[in-house]
């Protein structure tokens, strides 16, 4: 489980506007295939900033927003976001084939650096636990799943955690301090 600063920070910490992480750790590895198919590892984006979310092609509002939310931070960047990148993970394995996360990542113009990252349910299911993440469930009138974005830094280390409606111009900014 992530722990969160509280919002008196040390004086060796950055200035971030999003929640700080307590204690920091190396986010745990993973591969699975992007939207073009192509395997991303995690531990393969060391050198660049990453986001990393967990989403679903048919959600109503929450994950559109947080997409393109994302995708408007990573744009504020300008030329310094060429060593960020956005991750993606699946909460919905069944819903999100290749088909539908074409048609989501193309209908909310998210850009080559929003990776939107499927696989089996078995391996979705290890980086769940791994992130403390609750996956879509059915049976309800509103499918739920947990929901966040984390930032890591160039070494892979959780640095920052927004909730659900962090805004681009603060995922702009903390992103700016990691890039250094």
């Amino acid at each position: 489980m992530l722990v969160v600063a509280g919002t008196a920070a040390a004086k060796n910490r950055l200035p971030f506007v999003g929640p700080a992480i307590a204690h920091p750790s190396v986010a745990p590895d993973f591969t699975l295939r992007d939207q073009n198919g192509r395997a991303v590892r995690l531990g393969a984006q060391r050198g660049k900033v990453v986001l990393l979310t967990f989403l679903y092609t048919h959600c109503p509002e929450a994950c559109p927003l947080t997409a393109t939310h994302i995708e408007d931070a990573l744009g504020r960047l300008g030329a310094r976001g060429k060593d960020v990148v956005a991750l993606a993970v699946s909460v919905d394995p069944k819903g999100d084939t290749p088909e539908a996360v074409h048609t989501f990542v193309r209908s909310h113009r998210l850009g080559a650096r929003f990776r939107y990252l499927t696989g089996p349910r078995s391996a979705l299911a290890r980086i769940w636990r791994l992130y403390g993440v609750t996956p879509v469930t059915k049976g309800g009138p509103d499918p739920d799943h947990t929901l966040y974005i984390l930032l890591l830094d160039r070494t892979g280390t959780t640095r920052v955690l927004f909730d659900s409606l962090a805004k681009p111009a603060a995922m702009a900014h903390d992103i700016r301090l990691l890039l250094g």
